[in-house]
């Protein structure tokens, strides 16, 4: 029971989905909650599934495709693309840690922020909308677990940069075996779309691949820029490992424009 409460905590933090009122809060349950982020992305890209799917059968797929990501937005409150944006504004706006932190820090969104999340939309979208249907479903219930299991990845291993803000009561500690139980939910569910042909293999090892690459490259630019991350670069490595993953699952069809 009380695991169940951690999910459901996990679930009030990320989303807009009710969850049950006997669940109930304590602030200690934030530090143990981070564990089933990736089960909470499981939940966003079912939710993008069942959207794409009810789409595509009256409408063309780009339409589908963007009509799901509206679904995630909705459904997440657009928590992770405002990190997104105010990540690109602080990294492309700041030239010192303190001007970096304030950047972020502040509500209202600036051209580097704007053009990103307009770029970021274009990529998830088109990238989408040029894969089969059933290649598209099968994407997003990998990409929304494992993208999470990215930004979970920073709260294990990096440093808060910050003494305070909205990712500090979940942030302050991760331990291993609560990565592991992360690493496990998204494990199982690329096992479970493998065994029912939704994913090839050589996509899920695409998709791991460049998750993994793009967290890396992001870690080291915020433990470099700000010494550690805040929740907004959380929210980024989110969106870009996202993307990326839909890139690349794209790339092991071989469509290439020149191919």
């Amino acid at each position: 029971m009380q695991q169940l409460r951690l999910f459901f905590i996990a679930v009030q933090f990320f989303t807009r989905l009710p969850i049950p009122r006997w669940v109930g809060f304590e602030h200690e349950w934030l530090h143990h909650a981070s564990r089933y982020f990736p089960l909470v992305g499981l939940v966003v890209g079912a939710i993008a599934a069942a959207v794409y799917a009810a789409a595509a059968t009256v409408f063309p797929a780009p339409v589908a495709a963007v009509l799901s990501t509206v679904a995630t937005i909705y459904a997440t409150g657009a928590f992770h693309e405002d990190g997104f944006a105010d990540t690109c504004d602080g990294l492309g706006g700041g030239m010192t840690r303190e001007r970096v932190l304030e950047i972020m820090k502040d509500s209202r969104v600036g051209a580097y922020g704007a053009i990103g999340i307009v770029c970021m939309l274009g990529v998830k979208c088109t990238a989408l909308a040029m894969l089969p249907p059933a290649g598209a479903i099968g994407a997003l219930l990998l990409a929304h677990p494992l993208s999470r299991l990215a930004a979970t990845s920073l709260i294990w291993r990096m440093e808060y940069a910050r003494a305070e803000g909205k990712a500090k009561p979940l942030a302050e500690r991760m331990t291993t075996p609560e990565f592991g139980i992360a690493c496990a939910s998204v494990a199982i569910a690329a096992s479970v779309l493998l065994a029912l042909g939704a994913v090839e293999l050589p996509a899920v090892l695409a998709a791991f691949g460049a998750s993994a690459v793009v967290t890396w490259w992001l870690a080291r630019k915020f433990a470099r820029r700000i010494g550690g991350y805040t929740g907004d670069c959380l929210g980024a490595v989110q969106q870009l490992a996202e993307a990326v993953i839909y890139l690349a699952v794209l790339a092991t069809l071989g469509r290439g424009a020149l191919a």
